[in-house]
């Protein structure tokens, strides 16, 4: 018996849940189905905290307030300079299930479209594995009979409206979406891992001590305890304050050159004497589309989380007793796919803060396009932008949104728009959009 939604969407990442959450709080009846085990794709899976802050007007954030106002009940978010997207990863994936609850979304882990059916420019109905992907691709044998998982182990769902939150674009793939061509411009890819142990306190105060630059080492405390920031690259027109000690740990051979590439590390909210680090960033001209590939980045991106621990240990006080706690489950991606929408949003666009009578979010968070070279990155602080619904609708379906990182937008554009407030606004962007859809169809 076919099941059927108004709104199905395929990615439980952060666009994902917040397109789900919204439309289930909106009494659509919405499907949100995950290949992972766990909700929250970059925060949790990725651990990219803290969720960065995107400006003073923001619209669409209904999704966001919940997630850090429940957050923040279980002593996982802090607010700090200014910016209430520091959340803690372990517990966003409790928080997540919670919230799906509360608002009805019917909820499939370990899942992935297998089939679709297509009836012209709309999307009819999909099949989805109802078992375990590890045992979906074999058949059963019982007494010399054959029996195939294709009609035991699979569900037809019927949907409206579809979504894909893959990041990746991966079910617009599957159905031949026209995606937007930039000669294979790919942006270096990221391994996040976590380091405990930390006497933060001690790291806070000698970090101020050596650099007076506030935008770029932050130390606060908040709640009697101790919260941090602090940055470095291997770029020469930057003075960094930690350039001498890099500079030391590769001469000696502790680093290789190409580790200390790029630098970032954070406090966690509601883990105490932990540190979140933004890095490695895997220099390597890598394809994110090709699994080969991105094995390499992963592999690569371990072997350095281990010499950058024991750089942290022997040159910044604070980490003598540390210890690696977590490596994110997956490699960061920062650019791969994008589908062709029915507006492509440019670069050009974003630079003139061009006004739309649709927009799905309004941000001022700079183009931000990473480099694998020296002194080649973009950050290009631009000002307030919109960007179109159109932006989110698939040009080949009229009845598919794509939304987070894989959204219609060229490759600078999107250097700017991928990050994750942005992501939230434009699954809830979405889910508002299809709910009033369908009830002036009503």
């Amino acid at each position: 018996m076919k099941k059927i939604y108004d709104i199905v969407i395929i990615g439980g990442g952060t666009a994902g849940c917040a397109a789900a959450y919204i439309s289930g709080k909106l009494g659509l009846k919405t499907l949100l189905i995950e290949r992972n085990s766990f909700l929250g794709g970059a925060i949790t899976s990725n651990l990219v905290i803290p969720v960065m802050k995107t400006g003073n007007n923001l619209i669409n954030t209904a999704f966001y307030k919940t997630l850090a106002m429940k957050l923040s009940e279980i002593g996982a978010q802090v607010t700090y300079q200014d910016n209430i997207g520091w959340f803690n990863p372990e517990l966003a994936k409790i928080v997540l299930d919670k919230m799906m609850l509360e608002a009805n979304v019917d909820v499939r882990l370990n899942t992935e479209v297998t089939n679709v059916k297509l009836s012209g420019s709309e999307i009819v109905k999909l099949n989805i594995n109802s078992t375990t992907l590890s045992s979906y691709n074999y058949s059963i044998y019982s007494d010399n009979n054959s029996i195939s998982f294709d009609n035991v182990l699979s569900v037809c769902i019927g949907a409206k409206y579809v979504v894909d939150a893959t990041g990746n674009a991966d079910f617009c793939k599957k159905i031949n979406c026209q995606m937007i061509e930039d000669s294979n411009e790919y942006q270096p890819m990221s391994l996040r891992f976590l380091m405990s142990g930390v006497n933060v306190q001690f790291l806070g105060d000698w970090l101020t001590e050596i650099d007076k630059n506030r935008e770029v080492t932050t130390f606060e405390i908040i709640n009697n305890t101790p919260h941090l920031s602090t940055a470095y690259t291997w770029d020469s027109n930057t003075k960094w304050a930690l350039a001498p000690i890099f500079d030391k740990a590769v001469e000696a051979g502790d680093l290789k050159d190409e580790d200390r590439n790029y630098f970032q590390i954070f406090t966690v909210a509601g883990m105490p004497n932990t540190i979140a680090f933004n890095c490695p960033r895997i220099v390597e001209n890598l394809n994110p589309n090709m699994t080969q590939d991105t094995t390499k980045a992963l592999i690569e991106g371990r072997a350095v989380i281990y010499r950058m621990s024991e750089f942290c240990k022997k040159y910044i006080p604070g980490f003598e007793k540390a210890f690696i706690s977590n490596i994110s489950d997956e490699i960061g991606i920062r650019v791969s796919n994008r589908v062709k929408g029915k507006y492509v949003y440019t670069i050009d666009d974003l630079r003139s803060g061009k006004k739309f009578d649709n927009p799905a979010l309004v941000s001022n968070y700079p183009v931000d396009v990473h480099s694998k070279d020296k002194n080649s990155s973009t950050f290009e602080i631009d000002g307030e932008y919109q960007l179109p619904i159109e932006s989110l609708m698939s040009a080949d379906y009229d009845n598919l949104f794509i939304v987070g990182r894989c959204l219609s937008a060229d490759y600078m554009a999107q250097g700017a728009l991928r990050v994750q407030a942005n992501c939230f606004a434009m699954g809830e962007a979405v889910a508002r959009y299809v709910h009033n859809t369908i009830n002036s169809q009503v």
